[in-house]
């Protein structure tokens, strides 16, 4: 039962507020930087139940059961990481061997429902906005994975997240580091990759393929579909705090610390979308496995020597 309720209270509920929370704030200083009022407090939430509402429709030709089924596997594959991260943060000593593996492989699933979503649309934009994700999938995740190799190494070998916030609570957190700084660099601009966002809009980009993969959508699949980008607004991030930061502590002055450390990542986050354009795909793919990469060996060498 309490795994259960961990599913659906912190799993779902409660990342599901806070990442709508945080796209409300994202897209409010977005706005004062292009000099607009930008949305009310509510206006995801509005959002989202606004589309729920709405008919979903299924174009002509598509694979209907694999357009249909693709939001709801991202949709639970961040309700089932979220999950996961929670009882690690909140229960040391709760998760089991190897759970960053896993973390890691739940995280590339939404990518890959969108991906799905897209040709089974059967929309030619769709289609190449679902091109689009792949090749940025594969661009951003070996840098990303290199880039966890270093609080792996950091703290002891360990491939359990409770054994990496346990060992940071003893020894101080792995962005004190060089190696844990340049390596959080590398995870923070794959993280913005994971989630579409400018300077890697590229799979959706609305200026060019009208919304590239989700083109098709409306209704329910398109709610589930933003829905789960909002919650991955705080998954990503809840996930490098406790690689890097030693997590979210809830006692005393530690929430709030732990809440400074959150909005610090989404600010960095929101800071890099409005600073930059968007680069084509073959650039995306140029940076992720050049200096990206460089940069992540480069953490990976430093921290085997202590640094």
């Amino acid at each position: 039962m309490i795994y259960i309720f961990y599913l659906l209270f912190f799993g779902f509920l409660l990342t599901a507020v806070i990442g709508l929370l945080a796209s409300w704030i994202d897209r409010k200083v977005t706005a004062r930087v292009q000099y607009r009022v930008g949305p009310p407090l509510l206006q995801p939430l509005i959002d989202i139940i606004k589309l729920l509402g709405k008919e979903t429709l299924v174009p002509t030709g598509a694979s209907k059961t694999a357009f249909l089924l693709a939001p709801v596997i991202g949709f639970g594959s961040v309700v089932v990481v979220s999950t996961l991260l929670w009882i690690n943060n909140i229960n040391l000593g709760q998760g089991f061997m190897g759970d960053i593996i896993v973390a890691l492989y739940l995280l590339t699933i939404p990518a890959i429902s969108v991906i799905m979503g897209g040709f089974a649309s059967a929309n030619p934009f769709a289609s190449l906005g679902a091109s689009r994700e792949m090749k940025l999938v594969l661009g951003y995740e070996l840098p990303f994975v290199l880039a966890i190799l270093v609080p792996v190494i950091k703290n002891g070998y360990a491939i359990k997240l409770t054994d990496i916030l346990s060992f940071q609570a003893q020894n101080g957190v792995t962005v004190a580091n060089l190696s844990g700084v340049l390596a959080l660099i590398v995870a923070l601009m794959c993280t913005q990759a994971k989630l579409a966002l400018v300077p890697f809009d590229i799979p959706e980009a609305e200026t060019e393929i009208g919304g590239g993969s989700i083109i098709e959508y409306s209704g329910a699949g398109l709610a589930v579909y933003r829905l789960t980008k909002n919650m991955l607004l705080f998954t990503l991030p809840f996930f490098l705090m406790i690689l890097f930061m030693g997590g979210l502590r809830t006692d005393g002055i530690h929430l709030l610390n732990g809440i400074l450390k959150y909005v610090g990542l989404v600010a960095l986050i929101t800071v890099i979308r409005n600073t930059n354009p968007r680069v084509r795909i073959d650039q995306a793919m140029r940076f992720f496995w050049g200096p990206m990469t460089v940069l992540a060996v480069a953490a990976i060498i430093l921290a085997y020597k202590g640094l």
